[in-house]
């Protein structure tokens, strides 16, 4: 009775491993860890302030829902253009940091993820606390974000 049991174990165990849902469950997991580092990836080129190597970061178009309008840019090119790193300065920000990352919805291409940041200063203080929203997608091979829903100025 007790090997029929182990049997009945062991390929239930293998039905469930070769399963669709199994597979499904993986594909979202590696999707999770691409994001992950995609998002890793945003913030280390943002506070090194390399406009180029932060576009490289999204996808594209990229959208970018914040202060009460919606900002589209259709390449790379186009928002490596941005003065983001002429106008936030201004604001006494120096560097900024994740203090969470939740996901709410994943699957094999997309993952959106609830995040909280902080900026601060040169003097590493806290100027601001934002909640924002970011949608990760995998094109041609490559996690980027394409869209992000800020309460951030």
């Amino acid at each position: 009775m007790k090997q029929m049991r182990t049997l009945g174990l062991s390929l239930l165990a293998m039905l469930i491993l070769q399963s669709p849902l199994h597979a499904q469950n993986a594909d979202v997991e590696r999707a999770i860890a691409g994001a992950m580092t995609a998002l890793d990836e945003f913030m280390l080129h943002f506070n090194s302030r390399d406009m180029e190597a932060w576009a490289g970061t999204l996808n594209y178009p990229h959208v970018r829902f914040a202060s009460g309008s919606v900002t589209v840019w259709e390449s790379a090119e186009e928002f490596a253009q941005g003065a983001t790193f002429q106008r936030l300065p201004r604001t006494g920000w120096d560097h900024s940091a994740w203090l969470s990352r939740d996901v709410v919805m994943a699957s094999a291409g997309k993952v959106h993820v609830q995040t909280v940041f902080q900026r601060y200063n040169a003097d590493d203080e806290i100027i601001g606390t934002y909640e924002s929203l970011y949608i990760v997608t995998l094109q041609e091979g490559h996690w980027g974000t394409q869209a992000r829903s800020s309460l951030a100025p």
